[in-house]
C-alpha cells in the first residue's frame, strides 16, 4: 500500500504539468472510445443482390427513403383533379340579357302603338279606328326590334322568336320575361361545365314548357332561355397549381424506421430490398466515418465538461490534482465495469443493463470529492450507458438504460447529503434499489410492454442487486482509495480518536490540563461544525491533537500549573511569547514526525493563525518599544472551516474557564467579543466561512458553554453546610 501511495503521489505531481494533465484526459478519452465504438460501429453484413438472406436484418437507424417519398408524391399529385371556378357574374349577365330582350320588345310595341295614336297632318283625328299594332306589318315590327338588339342575339335567335315577341302584348311579355329570367337564373346559379351546357338548356326548356304562355310566346321564351344558358364553370390553372402544391406538402416522408425489418431470413434480396439495405448503411460499400466522428465529438464534449469543472474548481493545486486522479480512477473503473456487464447481452439476457451498479461511482465521488462532480458523473454515465447497452435495442441509443443509470446516480447524490456520511452508504444502496425499481417500471409502462409475473420479479431482483452492489463496491473500494491517496476517512478519524493512541496518552500523562482543555474544545468545535455542515468528526479529532506541542514544555501553560508557580514570572515577555508561540510549530512538527494526516497537522499549525499574544505584548510594551511581529504566531491563518472554528473555540474556552461563575450574558458577550476581535484582526480572511455561518457558530458556542457552565441549584444540604461554615 505504501508503494502504491508513492506511485499515486508521483502521478499527482505529473498532473501538475499541463502536458501530462492533457495526456491524462486523453487516456480517459481512449477508455471511453474503446468502450463505446463497438456499439456505434455499423454492422457490415454480406448481403448481395439476388442472394438469400442468411438472417433477419433490421434497420439500425431511422432514415428517409427519398426515392419512395418522391414516388408517393407523384401518385398523390396524379390524384389531384383540375380546379374549376364558378363565374357567378355570368349568371347575372345572362339574366340581364334575357330581361333586356323582353324589355326591348315591350318598348318597341309601345312605341308603335303611340305612333298609331298620333293625329294626321291636318290636325284631324284619324278617326274612330282603334290604335292597334295589327295595322303595322309584322316584318316592320321585327325589323325595328332587331335594330335595338345586338348582332349576336339576332344571329342566334330565329325569326319566329322575334315575331312572337312583337305579336304579344305587354302583359304577356312581362309574364314570359319573369318565367324565362327565373328559369335561366335557377339553372345558371349551378356550376355548368362545358359538357353540361346542353343538359342545362334542356332543363330550362322543360321548365318553360309547362308554362301557361301562348304557344308562340312559349316557343320564344324557350328559345331565349336556351340561348341564355351558357357555360359558367371554367378551369383555374392557378388554383389547380395551388392544390397540387398543398397536396405535395401533405405527403409524409417515407422512412425506414429504426428496428424495422428490411429482409427476413431466407428472403430473396431484390432490387428494392438492396436499395433499403444501402440506405440503412448495412452494405460493405458503406463507410463508417459518421459514427466514428459522432463518437469522437461526444467524447470531446464529455472531456471538455470535466476539464472545465476542474479548471474552475476553487481548491488548492495539490487537492485539485488528487481529486482529478481520484475521479479518473473511479470513472474509468465504472465505464470498464459497465462494458463488462454489457457483454452478457450477446447471450440473450434482456434487461442486463438494470443489473449494472449505476450508483457506485456517484457514491464514491460524492464522498471523496464533492456533490457537483457527482451530478456531472451521473449525467456522463447516463450518456455512456445509453450507448454501451444499445445491444438491447435496434438503434444506437438505449434511452431506457441511459435514464435508469442517470436516475440512480442522481438519487444516491441526493441521499448522501453529508460529505462524511460513510455510515449511510448501505442505506443509500437500499434507497437506490427502490428508485431503480420505480424507474424501471415507469419505463416499461411508458413503452406499454407486456411482461409475465416472473419477468417482473426478475426486474425487481436486478434493481435490488444493482443498488446493493453499488453500496458494497463503494464500501470495499473507499478504504483502498483512501489509504492509497492518504485521504482522511471516517474510520481513520475514529482510530485517531482512541485514547490509547500514543500521542493522546502522552498529552494525558504529561499535560493533563491540556488534555482536559482539548476535550472541552473538541465538544464545542464539533457542535459548531455540525451546525454549519462542516466535518464535525474531523474537528473533534483535530482538537485532541491541536495542542500536542504543549507537551514539550507543559508547565509553561496555565492549565497545567496546578498548585505550581508560574515559570513565566521569571522570564522576559519576549521569551515567554516565544515559548507560547512554539507550541503550534512544535505540535505540527511532532504530528508530521508521527505521520499524522495532513488535515490534523494543518489544524495544529493554523488554529492560532497569526494572532497576537496580547498579554506578553502589552507587558513588553510597557518596558519599551517592541516589534509586534515578534509577538504574533507565524501562521498560516486558518485555511478551512474546521481550523477556523477550532481557533475560535480554543480562545473562547480558555477565556470562559478563567471567569468565576460566568453568567449566560457574560458568556455571550465574551464569545461575541472574541469573534469580533478575530474578524477585525483578519484571522478568518483565508477560510471560506461566511458571516451567516459565523453567526451560527457564535450561537452554537454560546449554547454549548451555557450547558457546561450552568448555575447549580443550591440544595438544602448545601445550604445547611454553608450555615455551619459561616458559624
Amino acid at each position: 500500500m505504501v508503494m502504491l501511495r508513492y506511485q499515486f503521489q508521483k502521478i499527482k505531481r505529473l498532473l501538475d504539468i499541463a502536458f501530462f494533465r492533457i495526456l491524462f484526459f486523453a487516456l480517459i478519452g481512449v477508455i471511453l472510445f474503446l468502450a463505446m465504438y463497438g456499439n456505434v460501429k455499423p454492422d457490415k453484413l454480406k448481403l448481395g443482390l439476388f442472394n438469400i438472406a442468411e438472417k433477419t436484418v433490421v434497420s439500425p437507424i431511422t432514415v428517409e427513403d427519398k426515392e419512395s417519398t418522391e414516388e408517393k408524391r407523384k401518385q398523390e399529385l396524379e390524384r389531384v383533379k383540375g380546379v374549376y371556378t364558378l363565374k357567378s357574374e355570368y349568371t347575372q349577365n345572362q339574366v340581364d340579357l334575357v330581361a333586356s330582350i323582353f324589355d326591348t320588345a315591350i318598348k318597341v310595341n309601345q312605341e308603335i302603338q303611340e305612333e298609331l295614336r298620333k293625329p294626321n297632318e291636318d290636325g284631324e283625328s284619324s278617326g274612330p279606328k282603334p290604335a292597334t299594332s295589327k295595322e303595322v306589318p309584322v316584318a316592320d315590327k321585327v325589323k325595328r326590334l332587331k335594330e335595338r338588339l345586338t348582332q349576336s342575339v339576332i344571329e342566334e335567335l330565329p325569326d319566329e322568336a322575334f315575331i312572337a315577341l312583337v305579336s304579344a302584348d305587354k302583359g304577356q311579355l312581362t309574364i314570359a320575361k319573369d318565367l324565362t329570367v327565373t328559369a335561366v337564373n335557377n339553372e345558371m346559379s349551378k356550376p355548368i361545365p362545358a359538357d353540361e351546357v346542353e343538359n342545362s338548356k334542356k332543363k330550362v326548356e322543360e321548365e318553360l314548357k309547362f308554362s301557361t304562355l301562348t304557344p308562340g310566346l312559349k316557343r320564344a321564351a324557350i328559345l331565349l332561355g336556351r340561348y341564355a344558358v351558357i357555360q359558367n364553370e371554367f378551369y383555374d390553372p392557378q388554383a389547380t397549381e395551388e392544390a397540387r402544391r398543398r397536396t405535395a406538402e401533405t405527403v409524409e416522408p417515407v422512412k425506414i424506421l429504426e428496428g424495422q425489418v428490411i429482409v427476413e431470413e431466407g428472403e430473396l434480396i431484390s432490387h428494392e430490398i438492396y436499395r433499403q439495405l444501402k440506405l440503412a448503411g448495412l452494405l460493405d460499400s458503406q463507410d463508417s466515418k459518421k459514427p466514428l466522428l459522432g463518437l469522437l465529438f461526444l467524447i470531446t464534449i464529455i472531456l471538455s465538461a470535466i476539464y472545465y469543472y476542474f479548471l474552475e474548481r476553487k481548491s488548492q493545486p495539490d487537492q485539485k490534482q488528487t481529486d482529478l486522479l481520484l475521479f479518473g480512477i473511479v470513472f474509468s473503473f465504472s465505464i470498464i465495469l459497465m462494458k463488462t456487464v454489457s457483454q452478457f447481452q450477446q447471450f440473450g439476457y434482456e434487461g442486463i443493463s438494470f443489473l449494472f451498479p449505476a450508483a457506485m461511482a456517484g457514491m464514491m465521488i460524492k464522498i471523496l470529492i464533492d456533490e457537483r462532480l457527482a451530478w456531472l458523473t451521473a449525467a456522463v454515465q447516463g450518456i455512456c450507458g445509453s450507448i454501451i447497452f444499445n445491444g438491447e435495442t435496434t438503434g444506437a441509443l438505449n434511452m431506457s438504460a441511459g435514464i435508469y443509470i442517470l436516475c440512480a446516480g442522481l438519487a444516491v447524490t441526493l441521499f448522501l447529503k453529508d460529505h462524511s456520511a460513510r455510515s449511510k452508504i448501505l442505506p443509500a444502496g437500499v434507497f437506490v434499489s427502490f428508485v431503480n425499481f420505480s424507474v424501471i417500471f415507469s419505463l416499461l409502462f411508458l413503452r406499454n410492454t407486456q411482461y409475465s409475473g416472473m419477468e417482473y420479479g426478475l426486474i425487481f431482483i436486478f434493481s435490488a442487486v444493482s443498488g446493493i452492489a453499488s453500496a458494497v463496491l463503494a464500501m470495499g473500494l473507499l478504504p483502498f482509495l483512501e489509504a492509497s491517496f492518504g485521504i482522511l476517512s471516517t474510520m481513520r478519524l475514529i482510530e485517531l480518536s482512541n485514547p490509547n493512541h500514543p500521542l493522546l496518552k502522552k498529552i494525558l500523562t504529561e499535560a493533563p490540563g491540556t488534555y482536559h482543555h482539548s476535550v472541552m474544545v473538541a465538544n464545542m468545535s464539533e457542535a459548531a461544525c455540525e451546525a454549519i455542515g462542516a466535518n464535525g468528526l474531523l474537528a473533534r479529532v483535530g482538537c485532541y491533537y491541536h495542542d500536542i506541542g504543549k507537551t514539550k514544555r507543559p508547565l509553561f501553560f496555565i492549565e497545567n500549573q496546578i498548585n505550581r508557580d508560574n515559570p513565566h514570572d521569571r522570564l522576559s515577555p519576549g521569551k515567554s511569547a516565544q515559548i507560547i508561540i512554539g507550541h503550534a510549530t512544535d505540535g505540527a512538527a511532532m504530528l508530521k514526525k508521527h505521520h499524522m494526516p495532513k488535515e490534523i497537522v494543518d489544524i495544529a499549525e493554523q488554529h492560532h493563525g497569526t494572532s497576537l499574544i496580547k498579554f506578553f505584548y502589552h507587558k513588553a510594551k510597557q518596558a519599551g518599544n517592541v516589534n509586534e511581529a515578534d509577538f504574533r504566531y507565524p501562521g498560516p491563518k486558518a485555511q478551512s472551516k474546521e481550523a477556523a472554528i477550532i481557533g475560535i473555540a480554543d480562545s473562547v474556552e480558555a477565556a470562559v474557564r478563567s471567569m468565576a461563575q460566568p453568567t449566560p450574558e457574560q458568556i455571550e458577550a465574551l464569545v461575541h467579543s472574541i469573534i469580533s476581535d478575530k474578524l477585525q484582526d483578519g484571522q478568518l480572511n483565508e477560510c471560506d466561512l461566511t458571516l451567516r455561518e459565523i453567526k451560527v457558530v457564535e450561537h452554537t458556542l454560546c449554547e454549548t458553554l451555557k450547558g457546561i457552565f450552568h448555575s447549580r441549584i443550591e440544595y438544602p444540604t448545601d445550604m445547611t453546610k454553608q450555615k455551619v461554615m459561616d458559624a
